[in-house]
């Protein structure tokens, strides 16, 4: 993606000019809001590629305009935001970000997720083969990027979709959290468990008959995740 479209939202203009100011050196395109309630103004009036925004902000909240964006987009977002905890990054996901970095950061890690956001949030180029895998009842059409369960086309994401296929290549194996975040995510992941839990939580929503007791994606504690089927 050439000259990538960013929105940065936060509410401290230091951190924003801090993080405009990095990404313009490097070919990116800026804009910047305030606030969820400005974010949302440009996000629906401009093109825009990714989303890098706080939390804690006043009139609307980080959080809460994610959730609103990812009611017509799933434009890649990376939450900025001083809350580290395990449950606020789930949290995040819950709302649909993409990935989530705790303050302070490093410009180094910050050009790396973004760049790694963007690559995850491009389909890949479509097989030249016809090849389909199926299991059980799902099927996953790798040249138009469709699974499909129990004949219903399912409204996946990149991620998702990576994600899936992935599982379904190596079925019936155990697979540990970092050779999934790595392969599917990219190499510069690999202790982030939180990512698949979600993840993989919205996959049973998304394949599975009843989610609490799935049929095809099962979690090995301690170790990853097994797609049977």
């Amino acid at each position: 993606m050439n000259n990538p479209n960013v929105l940065v939202v936060d509410d401290e203009k230091s951190l924003r000019d801090f993080v405009r100011k990095n990404l313009e050196i490097r070919g990116y395109k800026v804009l910047t809001a305030s606030n969820g309630l400005e974010a949302l103004a440009i996000f629906n009036t401009e093109r825009i590629d990714l989303v890098i925004l706080d939390i804690m902000m006043p009139h609307l909240d980080g959080l809460e305009t994610t959730r609103r964006i990812r009611q017509n987009s799933i434009v890649p977002i990376v939450i900025l935001t001083a809350l580290g905890e395990e449950t606020d990054k789930i949290r995040a996901f819950d709302y649909g970000a993409d990935d989530y970095l705790t303050k302070p950061f490093g410009v180094g890690e910050l050009l790396g997720r973004i760049k790694a956001v963007l690559r995850r949030a491009r389909w890949s180029e479509p097989s030249t083969l016809d090849e389909r895998i199926v299991r059980g009842e799902i099927c996953a059409d790798l040249a138009r990027h469709e699974v499909t369960v129990r004949d219903v086309v399912l409204e996946l994401t990149p991620t998702e979709f990576n994600l899936l296929v992935y599982l379904m290549k190596n079925a019936g194996k155990v697979l540990p959290h970092r050779a999934i975040l790595q392969h599917v995510w990219g190499p510069e992941y690999g202790e982030e468990a939180e990512y698949l839990r979600v993840y993989i939580g919205r996959l049973r929503q998304k394949i599975e008959v009843d989610p609490v007791q799935p049929k095809y994606l099962y979690t090995e504690r301690g170790v990853g995740y097994r797609f049977d089927g």
